[in-house]
């Protein structure tokens, strides 16, 4: 999800769901004690919310979960999923689940120095490491280390030949495999990620899993989280419509130009809010063509609302 659940992002889906643990993009140790910027700065308004690090040197990753922790992060994640070039120069991400005992000594670092919950997002396997049995030795070893929470995509990742897209699409992908993982490890808090599209297949899975970690498909049909609170975690909690949750973000949107923002930062993350409604079309085309120009108001997503409803009569008609 890098350059996707940015701060902006966050901001949105919060509006939608009081209740969803929220991930930031993968953010490598490097940049956070050499880079310029602030890596881990967030709108308080994100709670709960969770870092996602990506790194495999115990100290440094020590030194951001530390720093995760004095920010007011409630989780800190280890990623070993990522299959990417960068990421493997990098030894960090999907590689790391041929070297579990490097994990885990990540792992006791972070733990070491942290009261928050440090937790592994990993996949079923790499390459030609994918039987169930190194699964589960990848899972005991990092949990000697402390951990009890794992976030499982449902795929194995090709760390050669297969391009991050690919990775997400071509392995196929074995949710029995994670049901099993729970069943033979019941004490685990296990929750599962990949092709996750809709509210009903998170009801199915968390019949057998404690939990659903969803990323494409909150990205690009972000309304599917106003069903989250009351349909998964049984609250009764107002909620709002899409048009109600545009007014809600407008002055954060205002805010963030009055500090010299742009607007295309924020649109480019509602694009998916009317997705397969009358008019989204003219929704999106607005956003798009108007958004990113110099001097470019909080009015284009007002103006894009109005466009929207013009061509949603049309086609009624």
């Amino acid at each position: 999800m890098l350059d996707w659940t940015d701060r902006h992002y966050r901001f949105f889906a919060r509006l939608m769901s009081r209740e969803t643990l929220l991930y930031t993009e993968m953010v490598t140790t490097g940049a956070i004690l050499h880079g310029k910027g602030d890596y881990l700065s967030y709108n308080g308004e994100e709670h709960p919310l969770a870092l996602q690090l990506g790194g495999s040197n115990p100290a440094d990753l020590a030194a951001c979960a530390k720093k995760a922790q004095e920010y007011g992060y409630d989780e800190v994640n280890l990623n070993v999923g990522c299959p990417s070039d960068r990421v493997q120069n990098g030894k960090f991400g999907a590689c790391l689940m041929a070297e579990a005992s490097l994990v885990a000594q990540c792992v006791d670092a972070m733990r070491q120095v942290v009261d928050i919950p440090v937790t592994v997002k990993t996949r079923i396997g790499i390459d030609e490491l994918d039987s169930y049995g190194f699964l589960t030795s990848f899972v005991e070893t990092v949990e000697a280390a402390g951990c009890d929470t794992f976030i499982v995509h449902a795929r194995k990742a090709w760390l050669q030949g297969l391009s991050p897209k690919e990775n997400r699409e071509i392995p196929l992908l074995d949710y029995p495999r994670v049901y099993q993982l729970k069943h033979d490890y019941p004490h685990l808090h296990i929750s599962i990620n990949g092709g996750v599209t809709s509210i009903e297949q998170a009801k199915d899975h968390l019949k057998h899993l404690d939990g659903v970690m969803v990323g494409r498909e909150a990205y690009q049909q972000p309304y599917i989280l106003s069903r989250v609170d009351n349909e998964l975690c049984e609250h009764q909690l107002p909620v709002l419509s899409r048009e109600e949750v545009i007014e809600k973000l407008i002055p954060y949107i205002e805010k963030h130009l009055a500090d010299g923002g742009r607007l295309n930062h924020i649109t480019r993350h509602i694009i998916g809010l009317y997705q397969g409604l009358p008019g989204s079309r003219a929704w999106r085309r607005h956003l798009s063509e108007n958004a990113h120009k110099s001097g470019a108001t909080a009015q284009v997503v007002l103006d894009a609302l109005g466009k929207m409803a013009q061509q949603a009569v049309v086609q009624a008609e």
